[in-house]
């Protein structure tokens, strides 16, 4: 059963092998750029209400539990149906641990810019239901976006606990480059998850993390997707700048021999999942000296159960969006193509709006 996911999660692997990618988009401004203020309050939502509360699908009372609620956030080309409903949203009902997951617009694939006004609604409303601080977590884009949220909106901040990152894009991807401006069309997301993007320049700008936040980025030396994630200090996913308490952490750190790819580490990579648990149950980061090592004999994370057909189900719904990311001028899910980095929004400058 292991082998039947891991190869259709191969599969999709290969169809989003250069999601993020990239290196043949839009230039990066360079240092005439210069971005908002850290302490500028954000602006108004421009997303209707409704769109943002419809979004939003919440599971248990978080004000009447003693566990901390969890924001779930998808990866790019997927909904969180088809990214955590087999896993993570099974385990954390199980654990009677309350949680809510963010549907984007288009699969995830349009303006994270967009999506981020999302997140900001979300971690306001559960912040308001659970009256105490929340975390955020998410794979892939899913693992960076919710930190555009706390760095244009900085009342966000002082309601998130939590942000634990699987495989996140923070600082975009040398991938494969299948963008190329004047020659190609590709999905908003894709375009702004290129290293060079503005939108990772923004996103970065001023401090990667905040006071008072614990961090978590896990990920894989054998991501195939957003590159590089090899040691430490070179890897896109982890974050080194502000005042934020950070642990970057690799499955390898934990079991050496762990294989686990870019979409199993956010699916059903147990020694991710140890990881994902020991942040939420303890104040600050993950701490990898207190994962057993126990976890490296575990197939599968908890949540994942291999006779039920939701796995292979979700896993192929899932495989619409993911074709659609790696291949320009060619569009699966109805997400918007465009020939360039969509322009960054008035609110991340220094003159503002």
């Amino acid at each position: 059963m292991r082998a039947l996911l891991r190869f259709l999660l191969t599969i999709a692997v290969i169809a989003g092998a250069g999601f993020a990618a990239l290196t043949g988009g839009t230039p990066a401004a360079g240092g005439a750029t210069h971005y908002a203020p850290l302490d500028r309050p954000g602006p108004r939502l421009s997303v209707p209400s409704t769109a943002l509360a419809a979004a939003l699908s919440c599971h248990g009372t978080p004000a009447s539990s003693t566990l901390e609620p969890v924001l779930l956030n998808p990866a790019t080309g997927v909904t969180p149906d088809q990214n955590y409903s087999w896993n993570y949203e099974r385990a954390f009902t199980a654990q009677h641990r309350p949680w809510c997951a963010v549907t984007m617009p288009f699969h995830t694939l349009g303006d994270i810019q967009t999506a981020g006004e999302y997140l900001v609604y979300a971690i306001r409303t559960m912040h308001a239901r659970a009256h105490r601080r929340i975390a955020v977590m998410g794979h892939s884009q899913g693992g960076m976006s919710m930190r555009w949220a706390l760095r244009f909106w900085p009342d966000t901040r002082a309601m998130v606990d939590d942000v634990i990152g699987m495989a996140g894009s923070n600082h975009g991807s040398t991938a494969v480059p299948v963008c190329k401006r004047g020659y190609t069309s590709c999905t908003p997301a894709v375009w702004q998850q290129q290293d060079t993007a503005r939108f990772i320049q923004a996103l970065n700008s001023g401090a990667e993390t905040f006071a008072g936040i614990s961090y978590t980025e896990i990920f894989t030396h054998t991501d195939e997707v957003v590159q590089p994630n090899g040691t430490d200090a070179s890897s896109s996913s982890a974050l080194h700048t502000g005042a934020g308490a950070i642990t970057n952490v690799s499955t390898q750190d934990i079991c050496p021999l762990d294989v686990d790819e870019h979409l199993a580490i956010g699916t059903l990579d147990p020694v991710a999942y140890a990881l994902v648990m020991d942040a939420l149950d303890h104040a600050g980061p993950a701490r990898p000296s207190r994962i057993s090592r126990g976890v490296c004999l575990q197939v599968f994370q908890p949540g994942v159960n291999p006779l039920n057909a939701q796995n292979y189900l979700q896993i192929l719904a899932g495989s619409f969006g993911l074709l659609s990311v790696p291949l320009p001028n060619v569009n699966l899910v109805n997400a918007p193509e465009v020939a360039a980095e969509p322009r960054l929004r008035c609110y991340t400058t220094a003159a503002g709006c």
